[in-house]
This record gives structure tokens, C-alpha cells and sequence, in this order.
């Protein structure tokens, strides 16, 4: 009989709203700069160029939100409220008028950032990975079945920073649709069931320091609430 040479850990998985099934979590894909206000802030060109991806591990959701320990290594930690696709079949070379047909659900996610080790890694031409993943770095509200409440393309956008609005947009100013990102997405990896694509932000992202209680909501869709815990 095999067994495991470690104890294996506990499979990542996010609630399903409505019930008490589970979504296992495998792979969480992010989509940069897909709000046009966004990437002006963070010193890019708008302009509709192709869409690039960078990913966080799976173990860094923190489903339902709540306290977030404040992260090693940084002195610069942001949010980013985004529309999170969940994947539930799988498909390559997938054609936008398909996209729908691998989509499992959907919920609202917090990206969160070590913007000074992004920034930094950026200018020396580095991969963001200690910027973007780290350690509870993917709070993500309930998944809700596509099959309930249909495909979300529009709809109001924001989160707030004790109770001050800091981010407000519309999913409908994405530069690239979400059936845009998944067919894209689909030409560089297999999509899988389990997996997670965070859809970008818009403008208006911001420090939070220890102490600090975000909410974020998306029109018909969710409320999350995280509270950077004080060190």
C-alpha cells in the first residue's frame, strides 16, 4: 500500500452559497491591469493590448474573508476587489462564444498585494511573485452557481476601507470580458475544474494597515468583509 512520505494537508476548497457542498480549489489564475482607470493609476497604457495572467497558490484563499494576518516583508499592502470566475469543466482553445459552458460560478474575491515588492520586482524586470502570492494573499466570498444567477457582465463594483469608498467601477469597463479572459487564458493552460480566475480591478486601490476593516461588494452578487489584524 502507498502511503505519504509528509502528512498530506487539507485540500483547499471554497463554500458553495445555497448549501453545504464544497469547491475544490486547484488553481488560481489573475488577470493585470483589466480596468483601464487602473492601469492609468499604476502608470501603464490603457490600451486594449493582449491580457497577461500571474497566478497565486491555491492554499492562499481565505474563504469567507475575516482577519488577515499583515504579511511578512512589506510595508505596502493594498486591496483589489475583483469578480472571481470558478471553472468547472475542462477545455483548451477555448472559443469566447463557449466560455460559458466551463463556467461552474462565480464569486467576489480580495487581491491582495504587497505593492512595494510588486513595484520593485516590476521595475527590475522580475516576476511579481512576492508581491502577489503570499500567505492568506486570495480572501474569496461564496461561490454562487452560474446556474442560479446566470453570467454577471455588468454591475456595480467597490469596496470601502472603514467605511470610506476607496474603489467603485462597473464589471461592464473591463477591457477584456471575462468570456475574453477565459478563451485566452485557455490558450496557454488547460483549464481545469477547481480552478479560479480573478478578473482584475478598478481604480482606486489603496494601503491597508494593521487595524483596518475592508468591505467589498459586487452588485447582485456578494458582500466580503477582511479585517487586517493588529500585529
Amino acid at each position: 500500500m502507498t502511503a505519504y512520505a509528509i502528512t498530506p494537508w487539507q485540500l483547499p476548497a471554497v463554500p458553495v452559497a445555497g448549501g453545504n457542498e464544497l469547491f475544490p480549489v486547484r488553481h488560481i489564475y489573475c488577470v493585470g491591469r483589466n480596468y483601464a482607470e487602473h492601469a492609468r493609476e499604476m502608470g501603464a497604457n490603457p490600451e486594449r493590448e493582449a491580457p497577461f495572467f500571474f497566478t497565486k497558490a491555491a492554499d492562499q484563499i481565505v474563504p469567507g474573508g475575516g482577519k488577515i494576518p499583515y504579511p511578512p516583508r512589506t510595508k505596502n499592502l493594498h486591496h483589489e476587489i475583483e469578480l472571481v470566475v470558478a471553472i468547472g469543466n475542462e477545455g483548451a482553445d477555448i472559443a469566447v462564444a463557449a466560455t460559458r459552458d466551463y463556467i461552474f460560478g462565480y464569486a467576489i474575491g480580495v487581491d491582495l498585494t504587497r505593492r512595494d515588492l510588486q513595484i520593485a520586482a516590476r521595475d527590475k524586470g522580475r516576476p511579481w511573485d512576492t508581491g502577489k502570492s503570499f500567505a492568506n494573499a486570495a480572501p474569496i466570498g461564496a461561490i454562487h452557481p452560474a446556474a442560479e444567477i446566470g453570467h454577471p457582465r455588468g454591475g456595480r463594483i467597490e469596496f470601502r476601507v472603514n467605511g470610506a469608498m476607496r474603489q467603485r467601477g462597473d464589471l461592464a469597463d473591463m477591457i477584456w470580458s471575462v468570456d475574453e479572459i477565459i478563451a485566452e487564458l485557455s490558450t496557454y493552460y488547460p483549464l481545469l475544474p477547481g480552478d479560479l480566475i480573478f478578473t482584475g480591478t478598478p481604480a482606486g486601490v489603496g494601503a491597508m494597515a494593521p487595524g483596518d476593516r475592508g468591505e467589498g461588494t459586487i452588485e447582485n452578487l456578494d458582500t466580503i468583509k477582511i479585517e487586517i489584524a493588529k500585529v
